[in-house]
């Protein structure tokens, strides 16, 4: 839909396109994913610290605190994917769509604070080595193969096209690598005896936590902070809209996220000789298509001369 209207007292055309055409939010079937997934991992979770106690195994223990910061954050990501879908309001006109990108922060935050933890429990049993029940820890490990591999899988055909749901894929991929590592511990400990590698596979889980939960706290804050969303280049931007038929001059660009899966664009547009519903319908189109902007605001004017947020120090 386009909408023109003429100011009185800037001889301006306000002329305001939002295209909704091919949005990328995550279908609906991705509750059902995020209810097996923290349900599955919630049981695994009790599981691993049961078995983990009973064993004295530290890299089970972690593994257990890792997944249980996941259950966390799968449903923290439930629940934003679930406010974001929620109707705007006339006091929140863009509905609840952030809640997503607080929920991808706050989930951020959680697994760094799980590292600290598995690294601190690593180096005192570096110190005081303790033997390893190998085959119930190979058991329980193996099992979480299976359950984070299998999550991962549900959420693998929307990692793409939104920050949540990309999370708890990488989350779940990681975790399946994980259990891995925790099986082959206690695989050399069994057959070697070396006590030192379990506390060894624990610092190996928190550098794999600290890569992923880093690389979601970064997306996340600079989502948070109305930053340009990972993908999308705004010097590209501008040059499309700057070579576009009858436009001389570009200015007062913003690109930021609506939420984890949807993004948002405001622009005045110079352009002496007007514009029309066919053109801002066309600009919004290929916004959609070549930049995955789906949500765009064209403010047409006649010369830029007159526009005070013309300059590029001004927002």
């Amino acid at each position: 839909m386009a909408h023109d209207h003429h100011g009185s007292h800037h001889h301006h055309d306000h002329s305001h396109a939002h295209d909704h055409a091919g949005h990328s939010h995550a279908p609906d079937s991705f509750g059902w994913a995020f209810a097996v997934g923290a349900s599955l991992n919630a049981a695994f979770v009790a599981a691993e610290l049961i078995f983990g106690y009973a064993a004295n195994s530290l890299a089970l223990i972690s593994d257990a605190v890792h997944n249980l910061s996941d259950v966390i954050a799968l449903l923290l990501a439930w629940g934003g994917a679930w406010l974001a879908q929620k109707q705007p309001t006339q006091r929140h006109t863009y509905g609840y769509r952030r809640a997503s990108i607080l929920a991808a922060l706050f989930n951020a935050g959680l697994l760094l604070v799980a590292v600290g933890g598995i690294i601190v429990e690593a180096i005192n049993r570096l110190q005081e080595p303790a033997p390893v029940a190998g085959w119930t820890v190979v058991a329980v490990a193996a099992l979480g193969i299976a359950i984070n591999g299998g999550t991962a899988l549900l959420f693998m055909r929307g990692r793409h096209g939104d920050l949540n749901v990309r999370g708890a894929y990488l989350h779940m991929a990681a975790d399946a690598g994980v259990s891995f590592g925790v099986v082959v511990a206690a695989l050399v400990i069994m057959f070697a005896g070396w006590l030192w590698v379990d506390p060894a596979i624990s610092l190996a889980i928190a550098g794999v936590v600290l890569v992923s939960g880093w690389g979601l706290a970064r997306d996340s804050v600079n989502l948070a902070l109305d930053g340009v969303p990972r993908g999308i280049e705004l010097a590209k931007v501008r040059d499309y809209l700057g070579a576009l038929d009858g436009v001389s001059e570009v200015h007062d660009l913003h690109i930021w996220a609506m939420s984890t899966n949807e993004t948002a664009l405001t622009a005045h547009l110079v352009r002496p000789d007007g514009s029309d519903d066919a053109f801002l319908h066309r600009v919004c189109e290929e916004l959609s298509h070549r930049f995955n902007i789906h949500h765009a605001t064209l403010q047409i004017e006649s010369s830029g001369a007159v526009c005070k947020l013309a300059p590029a120090e001004r927002v």
